[in-house]
């Protein structure tokens, strides 16, 4: 004889009312566009102008953003990233081996008394 447990309803009186609960949704954060990082990339990091290519599609995602176009704004935004990325390497690759060949070949150039 198996014994399984006996399944069991409950009767819940009736108010004459249909209850429709809702959840607010609540509205998805703008995608993100980058411009203060694009601002400082095109003045401190310009190398080749991926500074301002940078800030140019930060300024198209904050366009898209007012538009209300998320779509738009988070590729526009996407873009701005990786080239922000880019003029960020660059600038620091560059900044780095300046500072090593000024090191390396100043004291060839130092006058010795």
């Amino acid at each position: 004889m198996q014994s399984y447990p006996q399944h069991t309803s409950i009767d819940m009186p009736s108010y004459g009312q249909n209850v429709i609960t809702t959840v607010p949704v609540s509205p998805q954060p703008p995608p993100k566009d980058f411009v203060l990082w694009s601002l400082f990339n095109f003045v401190l990091c310009n190398a080749f102008c991926l500074g301002f290519c940078a800030l140019s599609y930060s300024i198209k995602s904050r366009d898209r953003i007012i538009a209300k176009d998320f779509v738009g704004a988070s590729s526009y935004g996407r873009t701005a990233k990786i080239f922000n990325i880019i003029a960020l390497c660059v600038g620091l690759i560059v900044t780095i081996l300046s500072i090593v060949l000024v090191f390396l070949y100043l004291p060839l150039y130092v006058v010795r008394p």
